[in-house]
């Protein structure tokens, strides 16, 4: 088993009970910062943390007057401000920032504060003049906050997504112009404040260069429909062309109204830093206070069981700085305004506030209501305790157990899931049970024979022993461990714990001859066999830490044909999954991990977007493969054959100069999924489903008791399990794909007989027609040979 989970649950009586709120403040009408006093107010009040400004109108008049005075030059001149013909002409060159020109100077609070980039700036127009000035007005803020001391910059999304109207050419334009501002603000970390999809707006909600220029703004013409997915596809515009840049982040605007929920999804799974609220998106209730839907409710508290929660950002709402006197009352004495019941109905939300309402105090009760929400979010589930949270996202590579000798802290987290092994001795009680009332011959007269092939520290043990108590059943337990410190606690367990009723064994278990019924000096030991076999081998993937090989190599020891191998059998299912943060991350290691985008990552997948959909014939898991175990005697038999030399030819082994040995334990799928909204994939996430035992009694024919890490059926089979993280195959090259895709997969477990490896291939086809399909993006046919798993 790999270091896949953790069983250290949070004590309820230590640590945060629920997620804590850090709420920012925004004001888009302040041109100078806070001063001291001011953000104390703020901060009595609840506020976290605040924006400031860079610059100030002083500096804001002297731009527009230099492109105002340029574009009245080259009017007198006859030349045309959109021309691009006049290759010499000069643009406008910004001078330098006075003292008169900004408000934000090197400070003890400076480093609190985000800066945000002056939203007058117009990156995406379509005019030569306004985007060169608006770029240089980027890359001169950025260089003084920088100076200033400033750790994290906001910068306004683009004003309008990709169309045919000039939207492709802008959008170009700012993505190229946040990336080299990357480069001069070396060591910041930008956020670009995005729309979670384009909302109807009235009127503009500012001037911007472009109004110098009316034929080059970037007003657009009204959509007959909203496209809910085009302020992403602009996200994910910018961040491919800044190359996944780790210093990148989202402030996500929250709209008035929610999308569909394969949207919000989407943005679930990119690095959210703010969630920003204005005052269009808060409701009144029955008391006249704000409050939210349960909609935006619901996406706030799923917000915050991320690792990295975003804060949330109050823009032009809420406390005021600027009204602040010394002897206002502090907000936080006052008692929360607001309670499900005066919640308002669809009808009252829509409704025309009446003047009762309108009469009703404003401005703090909007921290009121957000600090009463706060304490409304469900409290930290035990698989959200503060150890398992840590592992969101993070990779781990998968270990190998064959090759290497696990530590005491590595078992120590295998056992700390009592969900898993509660299955086990469940299934090791019905299987005891069955064999009584079957009366099935056993292996050695009067007791059961029951070996655990790789016993680790002896959790499975223990548990074997416990089930043999349960049903009465008479066993002779049996434990092989091929770690030699493992060993050593074996024995000692045996001593303390189990009283000697254990046979500890050290070998690898394909070399073990099965436990000894005699022993002479003549003729030494004589061996006899196995009546159940116990093995915890599986992986992520159900397979990939060589389960099949490990107990194809022991199965010679168990009786048949009543011989029982707990687990029985497993099946491999995978998702087309879209993660950035974990794509970012590879990609960063990549630079000096020649093997980071070959490794299938053991990761604790969270922040991530499921691409397909659900539909006949295409579920959105999909079954790679199964094993089943004890493997039928003839293929017990040819594997020996070939392994002795007696036969030639194969499969991938043989083809591969081996002998062909392990070449039944090879796979190969190819499956489809469905994909409705257009969007992007970085990989797929593998989960495995395993079948302990099956009983055999015909009453009770077809019960199981099973383990499964699948997303949809994990709570019906074996709930809060958390022994197995999900397994990540990233892709070299994200797969940009259109609405109404087909995504192929192609999938192969390869082997030459010394190890295992995978193969994948993802393709993605859309219909352009009744019968034909087009290719619009394929994968690199990705390998984990160089870090195959050894046998």
């Amino acid at each position: 088993m790999v270091f896949e989970g953790t069983g250290l649950a949070m004590p309820e009586s230590y640590g945060p009970q629920q997620p804590a709120f850090h709420i920012g403040k925004h004001d888009s009408k302040r041109d100078s910062p806070l001063t001291d006093l001011q953000y104390g107010y703020l901060l009595n009040q609840g506020i976290s943390f605040a924006t400031s400004p860079i610059t100030n109108s002083h500096f804001k008049k002297r731009v527009f007057k230099l492109v105002s005075d340029h574009l009245e030059l080259l009017s007198k001149n006859g030349e045309s401000g959109t021309s691009t013909v006049t290759a010499s002409r000069a643009e406008p060159i910004l001078p330098p920032l006075t003292p008169e020109d900004t408000s934000l100077f090197p400070s003890a609070a400076v480093n609190t504060y985000t800066a945000c980039i002056s939203p007058w700036i117009d990156l995406c127009s379509t005019d030569p003049i306004v985007s060169s000035i608006s770029r240089q007005v980027l890359n001169l803020e950025i260089n003084y906050a920088n100076f200033c001391g400033v750790r994290s910059i906001m910068i306004t999304g683009p004003a309008r997504d990709a169309s045919k109207d000039g939207g492709n050419q802008g959008l170009a334009q700012y993505s190229r112009a946040v990336q080299e501002a990357l480069k001069i603000g070396s060591t910041l970390a930008f956020l670009v404040h995005m729309p979670m999809y384009r909302e109807p707006v009235v009127g503009s909600e500012h001037d911007t260069l472009s109004s110098l220029c009316p034929q080059a703004g970037t007003h657009t013409s009204a959509a007959k429909s909203i496209d809910l997915f085009g302020a992403w596809d602009s996200w994910h515009h910018i961040r491919s062309v800044c190359n996944y840049s780790l210093r990148l982040f989202v402030a996500l605007k929250l709209p008035k109204v929610m999308p569909e929920k394969d949207l919000q999804n989407r943005w679930f799974a990119e690095p959210l830093q703010y969630l920003t609220i204005g005052p269009e998106v808060f409701q009144t209730n029955k008391g006249g206070y704000p409050c939210l839907s349960k909609h935006h409710q619901d996406l706030i508290f799923t917000s915050m069981r991320l690792k990295a929660y975003p804060w949330l950002l109050l823009c032009d709402v809420g406390p005021d700085a600027s009204q602040f006197r010394p002897s206002s009352p502090s907000l936080l004495a006052q008692k929360p305004p607001v309670t499900d019941e005066e919640f308002p109905s669809l009808s009252a939300a829509h409704a025309p506030a009446s003047a009762t309402n309108s009469q009703a105090p404003r401005g703090n009760a909007h921290m009121a209501y957000l600090q009463w929400l706060e304490s409304q979010q469900p409290v930290f589930t035990a698989l959200e305790s503060t150890t398992l949270t840590s592992f969101q996202d993070w990779l781990q590579s998968p270990l190998q157990p064959l090759s290497d000798n696990l530590e005491s802290a590595t078992y120590e987290v295998f056992e700390g899931d009592p969900v898993k092994y509660d299955q086990y001795e469940a299934a090791v009680i019905e299987a005891l049970t069955e064999w009584k009332a079957l009366g099935l011959p056993t292996s050695k007269l009067g007791v059961v024979v029951i070996a655990v092939a790789g016993s680790g520290r002896g959790p499975l043990v223990t548990r074997a022993l416990k089930a043999a108590e349960f049903t009465g059943v008479a066993v002779e337990v049996w434990a092989v461990e091929k770690n030699p410190n493992a060993y050593v606690y074996l024995l000692r367990q045996n001593q303390t714990v189990w009283g000697g009723k254990v046979n500890v064994i050290k070998t690898d278990m394909r070399a073990w001859k099965g436990p000894i019924v005699s022993e002479s000096a003549e003729a030494g030991p004589t061996y006899g066999k196995v009546d159940i076999l116990i093995s915890e081998l599986l992986g992520s993937f159900g397979d990939n830490e060589l389960s099949p090989e490990c107990l194809d190599g022991i199965q010679h020891v168990v009786a048949q044909p009543h011989g029982i191998s707990i687990p029985s059998s497993y099946t491999a299912h995978f998702s087309p999954i879209s993660t950035p943060k974990l794509y970012a991350d590879i990609l960063a290691r990549s630079a000096t991990e020649d093997t980071a985008f070959d490794t299938p990552w053991v990761v604790r997948l969270y922040a991530l977007d499921f691409v397909c959909q659900r539909v006949p014939g295409h579920p959105r898991f999909q079954q790679a493969w199964e094993f089943s175990h004890p493997i039928p005697e003839s293929t017990l038999a040819a594997v020996q054959a070939r392994r002795s030399g007696g036969v030639v030819g194969g499969g991938g082994g043989s083809m591969a100069g081996a002998a062909g040995a392990n070449d039944h334990n090879s796979r190969y799928c190819h499956v489809t999924f469905v994909c409705r909204a257009r969007g992007v994939i970085h990989g797929l996430a593998g989960y495995f489903e395993s079948t302990l035992y099956e009983s055999r009694l015909d009453e009770h024919k077809g019960a199981k008791v099973e383990i499964s890490t699948h997303p949809e059926r994990i709570d019906a089979k074996s709930k809060d399990m958390i022994s197995w993280f999900p397994i990540f195959f990233p892709l070299k090259k994200p797969i940009t794909f259109p609405a109404d895709t087909e995504l192929e997969v192609s999938m192969w477990r390869q082997t030459d007989d010394s190890k295992v490896w995978y193969e994948w291939l993802v393709e993605a086809w859309t219909w352009v027609g009744p019968s034909t399909r087009i290719k619009v993006g394929s994968s690199d046919l990705c390998s984990s040979r160089n870090v195959a798993c050894l046998m």
